[in-house]
């Protein structure tokens, strides 16, 4: 098969997905390296989660998450927001200089210490995830006797 032939469907899709992983690979690479972060507890983990998190909701796979992808990422959080509430979540987190947030400004503002709006919201889910309120299976049975 001739190397610049074009791939369709899902092999194209897949060859995708496979690039973006090795370029946030590559940047989780240069934050472990970096000597800011080397105190950060689990590092590697957080920068796993971070990338499995930052590839969930690149809806267009050009490496960045555009107006459309963090709409649909706080609408899955439960936290729906309006389209200048978005704006000014991506303007706070890219610090003006773009309109869509790539991988390295995602990971820099998750490990930063500054509170970014977007970053308490991922934050608040990941604790919502982990302990569950609501009980799994069907109430337990009950007698007569226990009821008030």
């Amino acid at each position: 098969m001739p190397v610049n032939q074009k791939f369709q469907g899902g092999k194209a899709f897949g060859l995708l997905k496979a690039q973006q992983r090795e370029r946030c690979e590559e940047i989780n690479k240069e934050y472990m390296e970096d000597q800011k972060y080397r105190d950060e507890e689990d590092l590697p983990e957080k920068l796993d989660s971070f990338k499995n998190k930052y590839a969930e909701f690149d809806l267009n796979d050009q490496g960045e998450i555009d107006m459309m992808g963090m709409k649909r990422m706080m609408e899955k959080l439960g936290v729906p927001k309006t389209h200048l509430e978005m704006k000014k979540m991506i303007s706070e987190v890219t610090e003006g200089t773009s309109d869509s947030i790539n991988y390295r400004d995602f990971v820099k503002m998750m490990l930063g210490k500054r509170s970014a709006v977007l970053k308490l919201v991922m934050i608040f889910e990941d604790k919502a995830n982990g302990a569950s309120c609501k009980p799994d299976g069907p109430p337990p049975k009950r007698d007569i006797a226990s009821l008030p």
